[in-house]
């Protein structure tokens, strides 16, 4: 049986950059969603966070698993659940949920997995004084992204 662990962090924000996560609470709710629900499809994550219109996910990668799956897995059923939650309802103000199709997802050496763990916890310090714009085109300089048109 093989061993791997390669650690991937993920970036995605809402569809449009809209802010549906705008509480605390909400986006306590769907983190804690995402990380069970992938738990239950064997997707490991180490750690999920983010602000009203951003998800980081740190995971771990098995033998069998694509980013692409993970990323279709992870975005999609938690949609799906916001928009059948009851709680969300309101936040939606009769909209429907989307996240953006797009996405970075970005390799982590062992070594600096603790400094990215620390990184996603601090979501809401972090952007109290930074937009998620700001981040959006630090992460294209950082790691020399093509930009993608939202959609």
């Amino acid at each position: 049986m093989p061993q791997i662990k390669i650690y991937i962090h993920f970036v995605w924000s809402t569809k449009n950059r809209v802010p549906y996560l705008g509480t605390k609470d909400m986006r306590r709710a769907v983190w804690i969603h995402i990380r069970e629900n992938a738990r239950k499809k064997g997707i490991f994550v180490d750690h999920v966070d983010g602000y009203a219109e951003h998800c980081h996910c740190l995971v771990s990668l098995a033998g069998n698993q694509t980013i692409e799956d993970i990323m279709h897995l992870i975005k999609g059923e938690s949609s799906y659940w916001i928009n059948r939650n009851p709680d969300f309802k309101e936040a939606l103000n009769g909209e429907k949920f989307e996240w953006q199709t797009e996405y970075f997802a970005v390799s982590v050496s062992e070594s600096i997995v603790p400094r990215v763990r620390n990184y996603i916890q601090r979501q809401e310090k972090h952007h109290a004084k930074k937009t998620y714009n700001d981040e959006f085109e630090e992460i294209i300089k950082k790691y020399k992204f093509q930009r993608f048109a939202d959609k």
